[in-house]
């Protein structure tokens, strides 16, 4: 399997151990990294053509994904 860019643990590798015991411990927080997984997935899956979309489109999930990433940001430095 190719390498998918922007992964949690890529982006936040200083918070790796918090981000593995918040998935087990909060479920809120599991959720958000869910959502992050799977958006994440579909944009890589839009940019390497293996799902052609709309550049339209691809640009919407990547802000999208942005605000999820900003969103665990902010509850990785809570």
């Amino acid at each position: 399997m190719s390498h998918t860019p922007h992964e949690l643990h890529e982006e936040f590798p200083e918070h790796a151990d918090k981000i593995h015991a918040l998935k087990i411990s909060d479920a809120h927080f599991a959720k958000m990294a869910e959502d992050y997984h799977t958006l994440n997935r579909a944009v890589h899956r839009a940019e390497t053509d293996v799902a052609p979309t709309s550049d339209d489109f691809i640009t919407e999930m990547r802000k999208e994904r942005l605000q999820l990433k900003d969103k665990i940001a902010a509850y990785l430095s809570a």
